[in-house]
C-alpha cells in the first residue's frame, strides 16, 4: 500500500479515537476494520496484506509504530533511529541498516510524544534530550532539533525478555568457570565490586548476573537513572529510579538523592545501574560506612581509566585533596571487573582487578590483576579464540573468611 492511503487512515483513525479517554485495544481493532470497509480497501487487498495493514495501523496509534515489529524481535539488540534517514539496527552484534522508514517526521514526532509520555517525562525544544524506559524495560534515548540536526533521534537499547545469567554466560565464552566461581564467593562474603566498561560491553546484563549470587534473604536496594536491573527470586527487594526536572528544570531527583535515602532504608546491599558524576562522593561514603557487598557500574576503558574517572567525578562535586580522594576509593572498592568488545564484536570479561590499598609513598592506589583475558588465535569463522587466565591470588581475604570460605 503507498505511504499517502496509509497516512489516510491513520489520521482518520486518529480522530475517531480522539473522542475516548481509554479505548480497549479489541475496540481499535473494530474501528480498523470500519475504516477499511468504509473505503473500500477489502476489495483491492489479499487477506494477508489487510492483515499486515491492520496491524500496522494498530502499531501506529497504540504500540510504537514501524518499530514494534523490531522491539518483538529478540535478535535485535540495538534499535538506532537517525530521524526519517534510516533506522539502524544491531543484530548479531553486527550493524545493519533496516529496510523500513518513517513516513514522515511529524509520525516520529508523534512516537517520541508517546514514548516519554507513558513514562512521566516531558521532551521539547527547550528540554531536548531526555531518558525513557518502555514498557518491556528497554531502555530509550532521545534527542529532539534544534540539538539533533538529522532528529528526532531515538536510540533503544533492547534487553532480553529473560534476564541472562551466569551459565549463559559462561556458555558464550564471556567468562570462565573458574572466574565466576571466584567472584560468587566474593559476592556472598561482602566485597564490593565495581564494574567497568564501554558502551555496549555488557555491564548492565553482568552486574545482573552477577546479583543473583546475592543471599536471597538480604535486603537489596537498586538504584538506577532507567530501572533495567532483573533480580530474580528477591523477595526484600526495593528498586528505585532517578526523575528527571519538569520543563521548569524542577523537582529532579538525583542519583545522589536516592544514594542518601538508601542509606535510611536499612539496606544490605546497595546496587547502583551507573555511576557517571558527582553522585561517586555518595557511592563511596556509602561503600566506607559499612555497607559491604555494593556493586556499580561505570564507564572506561580499563579498571586503570575507570579509578581516574572516579577521581574526577568525586572532585566535580566537593573541593577535596586528591590523596584523600584516593584513600576513600581505595578502602570503599575491593574488586574491579572489566568488560570490553573485541574485534569480532564479542562481549568478555577481559579483567578481574583487586584494590590492594593506597600506597602513601607513591600517593597512587595499588592494584594486582587476578585474572587477566589472553587471546589464542582466531578460528576459521573470524571468532577469536582465547581464555581468562588466573594471574594471582586474592590478598585481601578477611571477608572471604568471615563467610567461612578461608581457613
Amino acid at each position: 500500500m503507498n505511504s499517502s492511503k496509509f497516512t489516510y487512515l491513520r489520521e482518520k483513525l486518529i480522530e475517531e479515537l480522539e473522542e475516548y479517554r481509554e479505548i480497549q485495544d479489541d475496540e481499535i481493532y473494530r474501528k480498523i476494520d470500519d475504516l477499511i470497509l468504509e473505503t473500500g480497501l477489502e476489495v483491492y487487498i489479499r487477506l494477508s496484506e489487510r492483515n499486515e495493514l491492520r496491524r500496522e495501523l494498530f502499531n501506529s496509534v497504540r504500540r510504537l509504530d514501524i518499530l514494534q515489529e523490531l522491539v518483538d524481535d529478540d535478535s535485535v539488540t540495538e534499535i538506532m533511529v537517525n530521524g526519517t534517514e534510516g533506522i539502524f539496527i544491531e543484530r548479531g552484534g553486527q550493524l545493519l541498516k533496516w529496510g523500513k522508514t518513517f513516513a514522515s517526521k511529524e509520525t516520529l514526532e508523534d512516537l517520541v510524544q508517546q514514548i516519554v509520555s507513558k513514562c512521566n517525562r516531558v521532551i521539547n525544544e527547550a528540554v531536548p534530550i531526555v531518558d525513557a524506559r518502555l514498557e518491556n524495560g528497554a531502555r530509550v534515548n532521545i534527542v529532539l532539533p534544534p540539538v539533533a540536526l538529522n532528529g528526532p533521534i531515538v536510540t533503544i537499547r533492547r534487553f532480553p525478555d529473560r534476564p541472562v545469567m551466569m551459565e549463559q554466560l559462561i556458555r558464550w565464552g564471556a567468562v570462565s568457570r573458574e572466574a565466576v566461581d571466584f567472584l560468587e564467593k566474593l559476592v556472598c562474603s561482602g566485597y564490593n565490586i565495581f564494574i567497568s566498561g564501554g558502551t555496549g560491553a555488557g555491564k548492565t546484563t553482568f552486574m545482573n548476573a552477577l546479583s543473583n549470587f546475592i543471599p536471597k534473604d538480604e535486603r537489596i536496594i537498586t538504584i538506577e537513572d532507567n530501572a533495567e536491573l532483573q533480580l530474580q527470586g528477591v523477595k526484600n527487594l526495593v528498586r528505585m529510579e532517578a526523575r528527571n526536572a519538569n520543563a521548569q528544570g524542577e523537582l529532579a531527583v538525583t542519583i545522589r538523592d536516592l544514594i542518601r535515602a538508601s542509606l535510611r532504608m536499612r539496606p544490605d546491599r546497595i546496587l547502583i545501574g551507573e555511576i557517571r558524576g558527582s553522585e561517586a562522593i555518595d557511592l563511596l561514603q556509602a561503600l566506607n560506612t559499612g555497607h559491604d557487598g555494593s556493586i556499580s557500574t561505570g564507564h572506561a576503558n580499563s579498571p586503570v581509566d575507570m579509578l581516574s574517572r572516579l577521581e574526577t567525578m568525586v572532585l566535580m562535586g566537593m573541593e577535596i585533596p586528591i590523596q584523600a580522594v584516593r584513600r576513600q576509593i581505595a578502602s570503599g572498592i575491593d574488586i574491579m571487573v572489566h568488560l570490553g568488545r573485541l574485534r569480532d564484536k564479542s562481549r568478555r570479561v577481559l579483567e578481574i582487578l583487586e584494590i590492594l590499598g593506597y600506597d602513601s609513598s607513591t600517593g597512587e592506589i595499588s592494584t594486582r590483576s587476578l585474572f587477566q583475558f589472553r587471546e589464542q588465535g582466531v578460528d576459521s569463522w573470524g571468532n577469536i579464540q582465547g581464555s581468562l587466565v588466573r594471574t594471582a591470588e586474592l590478598s585481601s581475604v578477611q571477608k572471604l573468611q568471615r563467610a567461612g570460605y578461608g581457613p
